[in-house]
Parts: structure tokens; C-alpha cells; sequence
């Protein structure tokens, strides 16, 4: 089977000289060279080749079919070769390339929108690609390689700590999320949970985020109240639709009151709430520059 023969940039360049002055003399001036290894190398061209690539008379040189088809494919050859210094500089800056973030539901009504907004002026050739995935499952994806950073949820689990590294990016308290018209709550910006307590509790299932599921428990702990649980859902758009859906109320963070929805209203709680915290895991030995490109601005804000 005979060997496709491979093709060096240096006798493209002295190719396209030839092509574009149509006369080895004054290429080979283009060129700082003379003529005679010119001839050589296009010669040498033609037979790895096995075509002809010029037609030549005493007093012209013409491109053959061969030589025009050439043409355009060594140009564009030439020029990808002259951008690829560029590129790869860019690349190990973290100027260019690809990054995989995967986040909570809850970041995309917070952090992630000005996060990616201020990456992506900063860094306009970088691909971002976005996976919404709830806590659990971006450890996985983190420790497979499937994504490169991920927005989520504290706490790590314990296996997972010795490679991953984790800095918090936000704090912020709960809400309630109140169906619209509930007796007694109307025009209350701030109200006691106590006056919900009857209602079902819509929440995150515990074994999807334990700390969120626990810091919402114990907002009627505190206040010596036992919640009903009602309904579990694993996306906080969910939780809000089902609050607007009148099957009940729900502990969210603060940042979700972003999302607006008919039939829900947000309320501030008298009771102590605690604060829930969104944080960024990657990698521990992950090299990617992007991927530190994009730590370096989360740590700017913080």
C-alpha cells in the first residue's frame, strides 16, 4: 500500500513564491536565495507529488491544474503554521482553550451569570461549556475529568478531599417562599415561621445536598417547630413552581428571589436562619490554564 507522502512547509513557501511572481528569478530574489536550489526544491515538490506544477517555456512559467488546485490549500497551510506560535502562547496562558463548569441551580440565580460575564470579556476565545448538575454529581464529574471546575454546594465528601480543592465564592441567608395570598402574610415583608408551619414543606432531598437539606431543618428546629414534608425536588426552578403552584412553602437562598414567578412571594424570616454557602471544586492536579484563569477572577471577587 503505498505511503501518502508528507508534505514540509519549507517547499510550500518557495511553491507559493513561484506561483505568485510566475518567474523562478524573481522568487528566488523574493526569497534571499538563488535559483538554482529554488528549481531544485519545486522539482523535488513535483515528484513526491508525482504531478507537475508548473509549466515551463523558455520565457514563461505557468501554473497546471495540479499547481492551481495547490495553490490556495499551501497559502492557508502557510498561514495556519504563522498563527500557531500565537496560539499555543495563548493556550498556556489561559487566553484560549476550553472550560467545562458545571453548577447548582441555585449559582445561576447568583454568581454564575457576572462570573461568566466578566470571564468572557476577559477571555473572548476561551469555549465555556455549562453543565447544571446538583452537588453529587459534579463530584463525580470533577473526579472523572468530565468537567473541569464546579459551582456547588458544601460540603466535600470525605473521599473525595484529598484531590479536590475547594474555596467558598458566596454566602448569602434564606427566604421564604410563600404561594401568594396565604392568610395573614399579605404585605408582610418580614414574617415568623411559626405562621407557615402548618403548610408543607417543599425541599432538596438530603441525600442530593446534606448541608442544605440540614441548615433548612434546622430553621424549625430552632424555632421548636416540626416541618411537614410535602414534596422533594432537585432544581430550585422546580421548588419555585411548585411554591407557585400552591402545594406549599419553601426555604430558599436569598439569591433565588431573582427568579421571579407568578403566585410565589419571598419573605424575610424573624427566626435565625443560617447561611448557605456556594463554593468552586476542581481538580487538585488539574494543569489547565483556563481552568486558573478562571480561579484567579473568582478570587478577585471574593
Amino acid at each position: 500500500m503505498p505511503t501518502t507522502p508528507v508534505i514540509e512547509l519549507r517547499p510550500l513557501r518557495y511553491f507559493v513564491a513561484v506561483a505568485e511572481e510566475l518567474h523562478f528569478g524573481r522568487a528566488a530574489t523574493r526569497l534571499n536565495m538563488t535559483q538554482p536550489p529554488l528549481s531544485q526544491t519545486i522539482q523535488g515538490l513535483e515528484g513526491q507529488l508525482g504531478v507537475q506544477l508548473f509549466a515551463r517555456t523558455q520565457r514563461s512559467v505557468m501554473l497546471t491544474p495540479a499547481g492551481a488546485a495547490l495553490l490556495p490549500e499551501a497559502r492557508w497551510m502557510l498561514l495556519r503554521a504563522a498563527a500557531l506560535p500565537e496560539l499555543v502562547r495563548r493556550a498556556a496562558s489561559g487566553a484560549s482553550g476550553r472550560l467545562v463548569l458545571g453548577f447548582v441551580s441555585t449559582a445561576d440565580y447568583s454568581i454564575l451569570p457576572p462570573v461568566l460575564r466578566e470571564f468572557r470579556e476577559r477571555h473572548p476565545d476561551v469555549q465555556i461549556e455549562l453543565r447544571e448538575a446538583t452537588t453529587d454529581i459534579q463530584q463525580d464529574d470533577l473526579l472523572q475529568g468530565r468537567i473541569d471546575v464546579g459551582l456547588l454546594i458544601p460540603p466535600l465528601q470525605d473521599k473525595d478531599r484529598a484531590l479536590l480543592d475547594y474555596v467558598p465564592v458566596l454566602s448569602e441567608p434564606l427566604l421564604l417562599a410563600v404561594p401568594s395570598g396565604v392568610p395573614g402574610l399579605r404585605n408582610k415583608a418580614v414574617v415568623d415561621l411559626a405562621a407557615v408551619a402548618d403548610l408543607p414543606l417543599i425541599i432538596f432531598p438530603r441525600r442530593i445536598a446534606p448541608a442544605f437539606h440540614d441548615a433548612i431543618l434546622s430553621c424549625f428546629r430552632d424555632a421548636g417547630l416540626t416541618p411537614r414534608i410535602g414534596q422533594e425536588a432537585i432544581q430550585m426552578q422546580t421548588i419555585v413552581s411548585l411554591v407557585s403552584a400552591g402545594m406549599g412553602i419553601a426555604l430558599v437562598p436569598q439569591s433565588v428571589s431573582n427568579l421571579k414567578r407568578a403566585g410565589v412571594d419571598y419573605k424575610r424570616l424573624r427566626n435565625p436562619t443560617p447561611s448557605v454557602e456556594t463554593g468552586l471544586a476542581w481538580r487538585r492536579d488539574n494543569p489547565s490554564p483556563v481552568l486558573h484563569a478562571f480561579l484567579d477572577l473568582l478570587r478577585k471577587k471574593k
